[in-house]
């Protein structure tokens, strides 16, 4: 930045030295800049707490369905469950080595909530075998089973 010394005549200088000001100014960016909190990006999920599964649960070890019906309830392997009871499910699905594939299937026409519940608890639980079947009956736009009915 270019500084002005004055006038050879020997006249005070009328203008006002802005450098430091400027100085401040930047100094004062920075500092609130540096204070400023760092975003984050996470997403918080509450987890239902486990509770014990339905003592006819059966867990197989090679690929276990999870189906959602149209009134919106779980069904594993046929069983029905609720929120608690999945989570459980899914974590015994994990002490078994290797991990079975778990298979989802929602119904065309289950509640949009309760399958973004089930995947979040799906998500939570940690398994990493996942899979959605049944998603080849909609490989034509309106050719679902019971479209337009």
């Amino acid at each position: 930045m270019a500084m002005s010394g004055g006038k050879d005549d020997g006249e005070p200088m009328n203008e006002m030295n802005t450098t430091p000001l400027i100085d401040v100014m930047l100094v004062l960016l920075i500092m609130f800049i540096i204070t400023i909190p760092v975003a984050t990006h996470a997403v918080n999920i509450d987890l239902p707490n486990p509770s014990a599964p339905p003592p006819d649960v059966i867990v197989k070890r090679d690929k276990n369905k999870l189906v959602i019906t149209p009134t919106g309830a779980l069904l594993w392997n046929g069983t029905p469950l609720d929120g608690g009871q999945l989570l459980s499910t899914l974590q015994a699905t994990m002490a078994i080595k290797p991990e079975p594939e778990l298979q989802f299937q929602p119904d065309p026409q289950a509640p949009y909530e309760a399958a973004a519940q089930a995947l979040n608890i799906i998500k939570g639980s940690g398994v990493t075998a996942f899979g959605f079947v049944g998603n080849e009956q909609f490989s034509e736009f309106g050719k679902a089973p019971n479209a337009g009915k």
